[in-house]
């Protein structure tokens, strides 16, 4: 048990700590965002899975009652593998620790949730009341997928929630060509086909939970920018490089697309990348990355059921 133990926190920090510094300075997540970002939920599932995993173990050792409904279809050559009854004392203060982390993760995940409820609760009613009257025979389009603000400056973005609402204003609809129009849609529309609303939230509470974990403030920061990169190309395959970086001027000028704040650099990094598009991994490049990646994840798994399943064979 003490070998497992051990085991899954060597892989637990180097899976949250220089790994992912070598991955933000790494040059192929921008060439492939969709990838990064499976990379980056492969490493939080590999470090969540360790410190559930070491939880496990450590409540099995310090309570009987954990240990005898834990192994209780178990063969006694398996309990005696994982030898729990000689536990030592710090792996009691490991397990306190897990316990604490685990309810703390639960709450802040609770409360980014609930908070994000309450935001598009209030943004919904802001909406409506910004929304144009219109004859009762319309009203169920209004509560469409698609609502339409009189607001001069153009604006598009998708709002998440039962029914999921795309929002665009009359200032988008005069400025924006079709083609423009239909990039904008396309670059909304991904958003909410790949549920980036759920890993933005995640992302969120983590990093606000566990500020001084390296992987947790980058995974923050990194799905906030991927998610964007990846809209992007999702809008740009369809509608073109070029189409799309001009729709992406045109509704944030007045934002300051093109200058040099911090709040808007990643505007104009967004439309540097599609005026000069980076050159695509392999085929089989991303899929073996992506393969790694999965297989990461598994490692925890690995680790705990080694001795059981050494005892059995």
């Amino acid at each position: 048990m003490t070998y497992c133990l051990l085991l899954l926190t060597v892989v637990a920090l180097t899976a949250a700590v220089p790994v992912p510094r070598a991955l933000v300075r790494a040059a192929w997540p921008e060439r492939e965002p969709v990838v990064a970002l499976w990379v980056w939920q492969c490493l939080v599932a590999t470090v969540l899975l360790c410190c559930l995993t070491a939880l496990t173990l450590g409540a099995a050792a310090v309570f009987g009652t954990v240990r005898a409904q834990l192994f209780a279809p178990a063969p006694p050559a398996v309990t005696a593998a994982y030898d729990l009854s000689a536990a030592p004392v710090w792996a009691a203060a490991l397990t306190l620790l897990l316990a604490c982390g685990a309810a703390w993760s639960t709450a802040m995940l609770t409360r980014e949730f609930v908070e994000a409820r309450r935001r598009r609760g209030v943004t919904r009613a802001h909406l409506r009341e910004r929304a144009p009257e219109l004859p009762a025979g319309l009203e169920a389009v209004a509560r469409g997928p698609l609502l339409v603000l009189e607001d001069e400056y153009p604006d598009a973005w998708w709002m998440p929630g039962n029914p999921a609402q795309l929002v665009v204003t009359t200032g988008a609809l005069h400025r924006l060509t079709d083609h423009q129009l239909d990039a904008v849609l396309t670059h909304e529309q991904d958003h909410a086909r790949a549920h980036h609303d759920w890993l933005l939230h995640l992302s969120t509470a983590l990093a606000t939970g566990f500020p001084r974990v390296p992987l947790f403030a980058h995974f923050c920061d990194q799905t906030h920018r991927l998610v964007e990169l990846a809209a992007d190309d999702t809008a740009s395959r369809r509608c073109g490089h070029l189409t799309t970086a001009l729709a992406l001027i045109e509704l944030n000028q007045h934002r300051g697309v093109l200058s040099c704040s911090s709040s808007h650099r990643l505007l104009g990094e967004r439309v540097d990348r599609l005026l000069q598009p980076p050159r695509r991994l392999g085929r089989r490049h991303r899929a073996l990355t992506a393969t790694v990646a999965a297989l990461v994840p598994l490692l925890p798994l690995l680790i705990v059921f080694g001795p059981g399943l050494t005892a059995l064979a």
